[in-house]
């Protein structure tokens, strides 16, 4: 069966594929890899769109002077949308196996209509009061659901050698949606007002429904019920990794989200540099899928434990620009902070499928290929359910981030307060690295995930 006549088959079945096994070489290169590759552009297309309106807020927060909020009402602006976006993204993750990928990629790119309209209605209106600010920004965190949909979704359609690169492409061009936003933001708020940073998406969130609706499919082999997915909340190592993904996703967009506004309130004489806050989001998305290669080659533990160590210098760093006033310390270190937060989260989410299937793979005689094929695609549902547990749990990091900031400045006058905290918690996902993944028991890695390469 050729690539086109998998296409044919889906199309008649209203885009469901049958027959999926990415992990036969043969398969694989006859048949997966084209249909594999048009499904992940179009779910980076959506996912970047969900991001875009994630974060919008980020920016909106810094141009609402007229309205003569706090600095730390301002940060709850931008926060709540973290908090909602986390929040849905368990619910985001079970809803391609339930309806399936295709399906729901085009109902939730729709769905980013509601908070881009909403915007604009707030924005509109100078008599808006804060309380409503509050709601609407709040969904905004629709957008942040997508990305634990399309992350799940994803894993089913690459092998399990190509994952951490083919997740580190899908998950960069949703981040980069931060960088879309905070860099065309600010021009279309000057020329257009602020309720274009609404209504300039719609658009945007329209081609990607269509392009998700014509060009994805859905995979039979997905199919799954919640109440099979939540068992995967009963492993410890479902915890384990959301506990290090708070340290890596939601230290990215907590950092990038609240860049702008930390800006403009530790550095007023330097206001006119938040047009330049979009290079942190950049540069953490571009490198995230270096995070996966690096881990394809090394493991991921092993580059997630020193990328922990180098965050914990990089906010030591960040916090010595803040203390000496120097700007462009503080710039540097912060972008350079952003960029180790992107290698981290690819190194993570690299280790989630290797995790999972090693778990899954224990207890299989050796020889027996039936029952070795039967455990890795068990493997592969583990892996992305988990996939959504954990990446809802990490992005709680951004509400964190960005309150920590706020409460910060709010008490002190400065971030420091913040910033020794997060460094902390640094160092404990360094040493909760080492002991699960990476510290030696007699001769093997602890706990039996020595050929995960984790």
């Amino acid at each position: 069966m050729t690539v086109a006549e998998v296409t044919r088959t889906a199309s008649a079945k209203s885009r469901w594929i049958t027959d999926w096994n990415p992990d036969d070489p043969d398969f694989w290169e006859s048949r997966g890899k084209g249909v594999a590759r048009r499904n992940l552009v179009f779910s980076i297309l959506a996912e970047h769109l969900g991001f875009t309106l994630w974060t919008v807020w980020s920016i909106v927060a810094v141009k609402l002077g007229a309205y003569r909020f706090s600095t730390d009402q301002l940060f709850w602006l931008v926060s709540l949308p973290n908090l909602v976006g986390s929040a849905l993204r368990l619910p985001y993750t079970f809803a391609p196996a339930r309806f399936g990928g295709r399906n729901w990629t085009v109902v939730s790119a729709l769905l980013l209509l509601v908070p881009a309209a909403l915007l604009a209605v707030a924005v509109s209106d100078p008599t808006t009061p804060y309380w409503a600010f509050l709601l609407i920004a709040a969904t905004a965190g629709l957008g942040g659901g997508n990305f634990a949909s399309s992350m799940a979704n994803i894993t089913y359609f690459y092998p399990e050698r190509k994952q951490g690169w083919a997740l580190g492409l899908n998950a960069a061009g949703g981040n980069i949606g931060v960088s879309s936003v905070q860099l065309l933001m600010p021009l279309v708020i000057t020329g257009f007002g602020l309720a274009a940073a609404g209504l300039f998406w719609v658009p945007f969130i329209v081609l990607a429904a269509a392009g998700a609706f014509f060009f994805m499919d859905n995979l039979t082999s997905a199919k799954a019920s919640a109440r099979e997915q939540l068992k995967i909340a009963g492993r410890a190592q479902t915890w384990i990794m959301s506990f290090l993904y708070i340290g890596t996703f939601g230290s990215f967009i907590g950092y990038t989200t609240a860049f702008p506004l930390l800006i403009k309130s530790q550095f007023p004489d330097h206001a006119s540099t938040v047009t330049w806050a979009f290079l942190g989001a950049l540069v953490g998305s571009l490198v995230r899928p270096l995070g996966g290669r690096l881990s394809d080659r090394l493991g991921g533990a092993r580059v997630t434990l020193w990328n922990f160590a180098a965050m914990g210098v990089a906010t030591a760093l960040v916090g010595l620009g803040l203390g000496t006033r120097g700007f462009g310390l503080f710039f540097g270190a912060y972008l350079l902070l952003v960029a180790l937060t992107g290698v981290g989260n690819g190194s993570t989410y690299r280790m989630i499928p290797a995790i999972f299937k090693a778990k899954a793979v224990e207890g299989v005689v050796p020889g027996d290929e039936a029952a070795h094929e039967a455990a890795v695609t068990a493997g592969r549902r583990d892996s992305s359910a988990a996939i959504g547990i954990i990446s809802a749990v990490g992005a709680f990091g951004g509400f964190f981030i960005n309150r920590g900031f706020g409460t910060s400045i709010a008490a002190t006058g400065g971030a420091g307060a913040a910033l020794v905290a997060f460094a902390s918690f640094y160092a404990a996902c360094a040493v909760l690295t080492w002991f699960c993944y990476l510290r030696t028991v007699g001769a093997r890695l602890a706990p039996s995930l020595a050929s995960a390469r984790v």
